[in-house]
């Protein structure tokens, strides 16, 4: 980035003879520029032009896992032969009845989704999205992890965000992550099921425009802002299995797991939504919830 001292040199002894006026004045708009952009930006732009394998030299942890390294769901379920005796309930059942799937897309789709038990912020990956609070500030659980893992310039971006209303999603680089950008969006407090459809689809939206096709998720609102767990994972995967369907050439949904009762609510619901097998599933509905 060059100092004022060194702008003003350069106008001052620039050979005007070589270059028109108007060149002039470009050079100088591009000048003033370089000599006034934050830091963050210049950074942002110069990370995401890297090649890279340097730019896998700035992560800030070096047992980063790429998007081959995590099985898909079709993968999955042969190495975790104990999923067949995880039952769905009728809650499930009535709550899967709102999505029509194509039949003919399963074994397809069984290869583009993944569930992974870690940290999300050692995934290199084209985005990672972040369960954000309103005003963009770092904060704790997965917020607070991925600005850590970004460092300090992921902060500097969102402060010029102008913060994120409820149900929308912003983007911003990665920074020092694996990941290329961060996609913040904010869940909802109060339960709102709409909400948080909108989180999840706004978040996707943005991959045309970022050239998106590998994306993780967390398990947005489920934490602190108490968001039933189950009903969470089955308005993500609702969402991604629309999403998938309408836009076959993206490659991977990756569903970032945690806590165990997600780990489980997961293997039990992707068996659903993206079926490697014939399942019936009425009869897999535990008894309990037929009330015997």
């Amino acid at each position: 980035m060059l100092s004022p001292a060194k702008l003003a040199f350069i106008c001052k002894y620039f050979p005007y003879s070589i270059c028109t006026g108007l060149q002039q004045t470009r050079l100088f708009d591009s000048l003033v520029k370089m000599t006034t952009e934050p830091k963050m930006v210049t950074e942002k732009k110069r990370i995401l032009e890297l090649p890279l394998e340097e730019k896998r030299k700035l992560y800030r942890s070096q047992d980063f896992l790429i998007v081959d390294k995590v099985d898909p769901w079709c993968n999955y379920v042969i190495r975790n032969k104990h999923l067949a005796t995880k039952k769905h309930t009728l809650d499930d059942l009535n709550e899967f009845k709102k999505i029509t799937l194509d039949p003919e897309l399963n074994k397809k789709l069984s290869e583009k989704v993944s569930i992974y038990k870690g940290d999300i912020t050692k995934l290199e990956v084209d985005a990672i999205v972040n369960a954000a609070n309103s005003l963009l500030r770092a904060g704790g659980g997965v917020d607070g992890a991925i600005h850590r893992a970004a460092g300090p310039l992921l902060q500097q971006e969102c402060n010029t965000l102008g913060g994120c209303p409820t149900g929308q999603a912003k983007v911003t680089g990665g920074y020092d992550l694996p990941a290329k950008y961060v996609i913040h969006t904010v869940g909802p407090q109060d339960g709102s099921a709409p909400a948080l459809q909108k989180c999840y689809i706004n978040s996707l939206a943005h991959h045309k425009e970022y050239n998106i096709q590998t994306i993780a998720f967390p398990c947005i609102s489920t934490g602190i802002y108490g968001f039933p767990n189950r009903l969470a994972a089955h308005i993500a995967l609702q969402i991604a299995r629309q999403f998938l369907e309408k836009n076959e050439k993206f490659e991977r949904i990756i569903f970032c797991t945690f806590m165990p009762i997600d780990i489980d609510i997961y293997e039990t619901l992707l068996q659903m939504y993206f079926p490697v097998q014939e399942w019936n599933y009425n009869d897999g509905a535990s008894a309990t919830e037929k009330g015997e």
